[in-house]
């Protein structure tokens, strides 16, 4: 199954709490759908850490932390998947 909508916007979703991503959820995607989610989470997270937080600003840091943490485990999730389906990624 390919990837419904932009797959930049599919990341951003999940940096935003909108969707996660589990084992059975990945069963729909192939080799290629799931390279292509992984570059895109990877530009995210690079989006998300330029960003220039004022240090004073604790609720936004928080905010980005919590973005940053749902991408990483998108991206564990994906690589472990691939790595048990001996699926190269």
């Amino acid at each position: 199954m390919a990837i419904a909508g932009s797959p930049k916007k599919f990341a951003q979703d999940i940096a935003d709490g909108y969707m996660s991503l589990s084992p059975p959820m990945l069963r729909t995607y192939t080799a290629a759908d799931m390279k292509i989610i992984l570059n895109n989470i990877t530009m995210v997270i690079r989006d998300l850490r330029q960003e220039q937080i004022a240090q004073d600003d604790s609720l936004a840091i928080k905010q980005r932390n919590n973005k940053l943490s749902r991408l990483n485990q998108a991206s564990v999730v994906i690589r472990s998947y691939c790595q048990k389906r001996r699926i190269p990624c």
